[in-house]
């Protein structure tokens, strides 16, 4: 697995099977499924505060500031996964722009509120585990939280391919979603008045 564009392309990234690290429940994306991700997400990288919620490697929020990114706050509960995140910020040298925390989001989101105090996040993706339902009440709680998610900001959700995303939660619509292999990504914005 390596970064696909920017300062840091080219650099391989360590994935559970090539470090010490070790856990079934990282499931890194694909460098094919992470560049048409990217392809689509075009120039509103750079200059982003980017949130990587179930950051597994980091290989979202790395990319990311390889293509100009301000900050990137990664976020798992796994230790293993931190400690490998923290390996590969280090690795292509973004240990300045990285935040990495270890919290579960599955028991208690609402540290993301203070988060986003300091500024708002621009794009926020979202990689939990395939089938599990977490998609749905974390979307719910970032629907309902105020100050997280950019007024004009991005949630993307990857998925399996086979999965149901939500059409809305909340003021959050599905504008997009895209299928690569096994994989969906689903793109969340805040609705408009021309929207309803």
């Amino acid at each position: 697995m390596r970064i696909i564009s920017g300062r840091s392309r080219g650099r391989s990234l360590l994935t559970p099977k090539t470090s010490r690290t070790k856990d079934p429940l990282i499931r890194p994306t694909s460098d094919k499924a992470r560049e048409a991700l990217f392809n689509i997400i075009g120039p509103r990288i750079v200059g982003a505060r980017v949130l990587d919620l179930f950051a597994g490697t980091g290989a979202l929020g790395l990319e990311a500031l390889s293509r100009g990114a301000d900050q990137a706050v990664f976020v798992d509960d796994s230790r293993y996964a931190c400690a490998l995140v923290a390996e590969n910020c280090r690795l292509c040298q973004e240990e300045g722009a990285s935040l990495i925390l270890r919290r579960n989001l599955r028991k208690t989101p609402r540290f993301l509120t203070k988060l986003g105090a300091e500024r708002p996040f621009d794009l926020i993706f979202m990689d939990p585990p395939y089938g599990k339902g977490f998609v749905g009440n974390l979307l719910y709680f970032l629907a309902k939280s105020e100050g997280v998610l950019a007024e004009h900001g991005c949630i993307i959700v990857e998925e399996a391919a086979d999965s149901n995303l939500p059409d809305r939660c909340q003021d959050l619509l599905l504008k997009e979603r895209r299928l690569y292999g096994k994989t969906a990504f689903g793109f969340y914005q805040r609705s408009r008045e021309q929207d309803e």
